[in-house]
């Protein structure tokens, strides 16, 4: 008897220790890549337009609609949603690109994209089966600051290390921005910084949602100096600010923060490819003007001239533009 007990107690200390050990595997993994899935912002010449089709939420239901993209019941972000940048690498290179001149142009478009008629295209897309004042995307964007790390995970990047990223610029560890539920952070990398997922051969940017304290409160994503590839991801090798990879990082950018809003959870606004707003109109830039160098652009935002892609516009039957 007494031996059956010890084994009986031997027993249950060891399936004890093994739900411990499994839970906390669970429970690391949650917190290291919360969501599986990312939405990318596919390549310059890569017209896959099924790239993210399985990337949503395979529960979710779309909506009928005659726009051309469909709610599929998760939410939109309400009220004036704030962007955090932060600085990975060296961004005070003297390579002409990674410079203090291209973060205030990038400063500069999260700053003024706000209010734009370019941003308030988002304004069409709402959290419901109709749309009301407080179920939809205002148009509103605040810039929040930024924070510099440098190279604390290297300079190739994994997914799970990009979320990390983040949650130590919010922790308090590398860098140093608030907690915000209503915001989205970027992971602005340096030309000398990749991620090992496929940047700059599969996307030029991403974006997901992560999950810090409670479940997707962190929506992030992750744009690279398009300066890196610049077959794949600039726009024009001669660019209105005399720095392609900077402005070719605009525009991703607008596409991420665009689709962000609309579908932060990856459950709300795409059609049946899954594509969303942003992806409907990637690489397309309706109507430009000349820069005083020759290069292309479509917008001035804060008085300073961008070439930045067109939006979808959820109305009308739906279409692509700067307004």
């Amino acid at each position: 008897m007494h031996h059956r007990k010890c084994l009986a107690t031997l027993l249950g200390v060891a399936l004890f220790v093994a739900f411990v050990s499994s839970w906390s595997v669970v429970s690391h993994a949650q917190g290291e890549l919360a969501n599986e899935h990312k939405i990318r912002a596919r390549l310059r010449h890569d017209n896959n337009g099924d790239a993210n089709r399985d990337a949503h939420d395979a529960s979710a239901r779309a909506r009928p609609s005659s726009n051309g993209i469909s709610w599929h019941g998760g939410p939109v972000m309400l009220g004036t949603p704030t962007v955090y940048y932060i600085w990975y690498g060296n961004w005070a290179q003297g390579n002409g690109t990674d410079n203090a001149a291209g973060q205030s142009l990038l400063t500069n478009l999260a700053q003024s994209i706000g209010g734009s008629p370019y941003f308030n295209i988002n304004k069409t897309y709402y959290a419901g089966t109709s749309q009301t004042s407080s179920n939809s995307v205002t148009g509103a964007v605040a810039f929040g600051g930024a924070t510099t790390v440098g190279y604390t995970h290297g300079t190739s990047l994994s997914d799970a290390v990009i979320q990390q990223v983040v949650f130590e610029a919010i922790n308090g560890t590398h860098g140093s921005l608030p907690y915000n539920t209503n915001a989205v952070y970027f992971v602005m990398t340096s030309s000398d910084v990749t991620a090992s997922s496929g940047f700059c051969t599969q996307y030029c940017g991403w974006h997901t949602a992560g999950t810090l304290r409670s479940s997707n409160d962190i929506k992030y994503s992750f744009v690279g100096n398009a300066a890196r590839c610049p077959s794949a991801c600039e726009a024009q090798t001669t660019s209105p600010n005399g720095n392609a990879g900077v402005d070719g990082m605009a525009s991703i950018v607008s596409h991420e923060l665009e689709e962000t809003v609309t579908d932060p959870n990856l459950n709300a606004w795409y059609d049946s490819r899954g594509q969303e707003n942003g992806d409907k109109c990637a690489w397309t830039f309706g109507t430009t003007f000349a820069a005083a160098n020759n290069s292309k652009y479509n917008v001035i935002l804060g008085g300073v001239e961008y070439l930045i892609q067109r939006n979808w516009v959820n109305s009308g039957g739906g279409f692509c533009s700067m307004q």
